[in-house]
């Protein structure tokens, strides 16, 4: 049975218990009341003002007497039922579509706000038609796209469901029965992943419940297929925290196999097992996350290549796309840049290198969601496309790294009108009677969306350079989701960390605190002369 536990903890006065932002870290001892209690669970309740206030629509937050997870339902069980009510109403969402806006021609669907890529690809690759993604060329293709342009592992979810649809009624039956199926396998994926985010921190599963009660998860869900790698990240994840770096390196290989944006989770995890020496996990998770991604993707390579580098071959030749910060400049300066991949590379370089720079020089080692967070907000700031469904990558990440209803809001706000604001704009451009918002607005809600991004990414920089403002560590953890990292002691900084080390192993010498460390100590009494 695990007890709950609460924290008295005000965020805007520092935790006390512990070691100043500016000390040593996990190699400096926690005690005193904020000392870790294995069997606990925190209740945000009982820590986030925003938490306590919408508990009040149950009752008011749980007392000592609720016995949380003592009873069948435990909080996966409770967050898996969540998930499952949110993605039935995210469907429900989409009834206009499913009825009619999707087989209408112009903005209904738009104008609804319930379009999806999927029902549209069921005809339009091929799959209605009995071909096989990679392998067969789609009719009617030139250029980049004569064959499916999404990865191996996505490829074969869509037609796995292409099987499971049935073959009889209309050309438009089909395509519901497409997106129904489709829309059940991403409500397990969804499972998937908020059970995993609630194993990642054990001591802290019900942070699990803002992503089962995202907004955009009821509104994007089912635009695509992001939830398959969604999940198979979050297990990843999962599998690190266990202190299996060889599973997490496999579930990050599946992941990428399915979309791209897990190869960066990578990163994180070589800069952390550096700065704690861990190379042999390393060697583990890297093995795993090359041996799965390989196994995935040789068949197809072996079968037909150029079908199999569809995807990386399009990716490479697109345009400046809906969402980004570089339509914006192209819409305003009426011509796109014509290095855009050069520049958005520099970029991506300039910000892994001082995410690198970060996690090997805090005062304290970051958590590794954390990092992982803050590369996956740069791939999504500096990328040529954002559409609405690329919310659901950061949505796992922002919610281990940054456990606070509030700041978690404030960019949902943010990302929840943009999704109205491309639906509106869309609608806008495609209809004769152009309902919806013009280019000006549509420039505004992708700003809002680069602004809600950017403000979670400066409170994650914030806690990792002030680790008393960090949630997670207010008990004094160190880092939950770290796996083999977790309490480990660190073997190689750089730059402060490299200095309040030094400055740690004077302090054992000095006659004083820190504060007297610039003091000349006494003369001590001159030793009596060896006899010979």
């Amino acid at each position: 049975m695990s007890a709950m536990t609460s924290s008295a903890h005000d965020e805007s006065v520092g935790q006390t218990g512990l070691p100043d932002a500016a000390g040593p870290a996990p190699e400096v001892p926690v005690t005193g009341v904020d000392q870790v209690v294995t069997n606990t669970v925190v209740v945000p309740a009982d820590e986030d003002p925003v938490a306590a206030a919408g508990s009040e629509v149950i009752g008011g937050p749980p007392g000592k007497r609720a016995l949380l997870g003592v009873s069948w339902w435990v909080p996966a069980r409770f967050l898996a039922l969540v998930v499952i009510v949110v993605s039935v109403l995210g469907m429900a969402q989409k009834l206009p579509c499913y009825n009619a806006a999707w087989f209408q021609p112009g903005s209904p669907q738009y104008v609804h706000a319930c379009y999806s890529d999927v029902p549209h690809l069921f005809s339009g690759r091929g799959f209605a038609a009995g071909l096989h993604p990679y392998v067969d060329r789609i009719p009617g293709t030139t250029g980049d796209l004569q064959f499916l342009e999404y990865p191996v592992l996505t490829g074969l979810f869509m037609q796995i469901s292409a099987w499971l649809t049935p073959g009889g009624g209309t050309l438009q039956d089909q395509e519901r029965w497409f997106w129904v199926i489709n829309a059940g396998l991403l409500m397990a994926c969804a499972v998937v992943a908020v059970v995993a985010l609630s194993r990642t921190h054990r001591r802290r599963p019900w942070d699990a419940l803002m992503f089962a009660l995202a907004p955009v998860l009821l509104l994007n869900a089912t635009v695509n297929w992001d939830l398959l790698a969604v999940a198979l990240a979050a297990v990843a994840l999962a599998w690190w925290a266990g202190s299996r770096p060889v599973l997490a390196g496999v579930f990050i290989g599946l992941a990428t196999a399915a979309k791209l944006y897990p190869l960066l989770l990578l990163g994180p995890l070589l800069v952390l097992c550096w700065r704690a020496g861990r190379w042999r996990d390393l060697r583990g998770l890297l093995g795993g996350a090359v041996g799965a991604w390989v196994l995935v993707n040789l068949p197809i390579m072996m079968a037909n290549w150029q079908g199999w580098s569809t995807f990386y071959v399009f990716s490479k030749h697109r345009n400046e796309d809906y969402g980004s910060l570089w339509l914006i400049l192209m819409q305003t300066r009426g011509v796109g840049l014509e290095n855009l991949d050069t520049f958005i590379a520099i970029l991506m370089v300039l910000s892994c290198a001082g995410i690198a720079w970060l996690g090997l020089s805090a005062p304290r080692r970051p958590r590794v969601v954390q990092l992982a967070f803050l590369v996956v907000a740069a791939f999504v700031v500096f990328n040529k496309v954002y559409s609405p469904q690329y919310v659901l990558w950061l949505l796992p990440l922002a919610v281990l790294a940054r456990p606070r209803w509030r700041d978690f809001l404030i960019w949902q706000a943010c990302e929840v009108l943009y999704t109205l604001g491309i639906w509106s704009h869309l609608g806008f451009v495609t209809g004769p009677k152009q309902h919806g918002i013009g280019e000006s607005w549509y420039h505004f809600a992708i700003v809002l969306h680069l602004l809600g991004t950017l403000y979670l990414v400066g409170v994650v920089i914030r806690d990792i350079l002030l680790p008393d403002r960090d949630p997670v560590r207010w008990d004094g953890s160190d880092d939950p989701s770290g796996g083999v990292l977790d309490q480990a002691p660190d073997v190689f900084v750089l730059g402060a960390a490299r200095q309040l080390r030094e400055e740690a192993s004077y302090a054992g010498y000095a006659p004083a605190g820190s504060e007297g460390w610039l003091i000349e100590p006494p003369a001590r009494a001159q030793e009596p002369a060896e006899k010979s």
